[in-house]
């Protein structure tokens, strides 16, 4: 009788939770610098100090692109806080209020390992095993306001940055919040 019950609570759980059955949580907690990091395809090999890599356009949308990689720009310098999210489709309504910059692109991930990757020596903070495709990355970053000086490492710094990744094509980029501020 008590196999029976717990087959059936195991079963009753995944069906209330298909939503996180569906969809992966992952937490950042690592150091970067130049206020930047990467999220790439694990095959990527260009090259991140080009000229052509980070272009005024990119650092005032906070978010470059190329083939293989998204150059994330952040308010602080050091410690980069968040969450990755993999997503089966697009979070359709946002609370635009909770945060102060959100931008979004297209990356291609072949290798179907996707990396989060630090500034300036491209060290690996979080692996995940996806399926290769065309993914859609949205970069919602918060608390800018805790940074009081973005071109130094600082303790009090509390800036948090959200990611979401879903299946799709469309690989431009779009803000669709744009910080103001310094």
């Amino acid at each position: 009788m008590m196999r029976y019950l717990l087959l059936f609570s195991m079963i009753f759980l995944c069906q209330c939770h298909g939503y996180e059955k569906n969809n992966m949580k992952y937490t950042l907690n690592f150091s970067t610098s130049y206020n930047q990091f990467y999220i790439a395809d694990k095959l990527y090999s260009g090259d991140t100090d080009s000229d052509n890599f980070w272009t005024d356009e990119s650092y005032h949308d906070r978010l470059v692109m190329e083939s293989g990689i998204l150059g994330v720009s952040t308010q602080s310098y050091g410690l980069i806080q968040g969450e990755v999210f993999l997503l089966q489709e697009p979070v359709k309504e946002i609370d635009f209020s909770k945060y102060d910059h959100i931008v979004e692109a297209g990356i291609s991930i072949e290798s179907g390992v996707l990396q989060i990757l630090d500034c300036p020596n491209s060290s690996v903070e979080l692996e995940i095993k996806i399926k290769p495709g065309k993914y859609r990355v949205r970069v919602y970053g918060s608390n800018f306001s805790s940074v009081k000086e973005n071109d130094l490492s600082n303790s009090t710094d509390n800036d948090f940055y959200k990611i979401e990744i879903w299946p799709q094509d469309n690989v431009g980029r779009k803000v669709l919040k744009q910080y103001i501020g310094k």
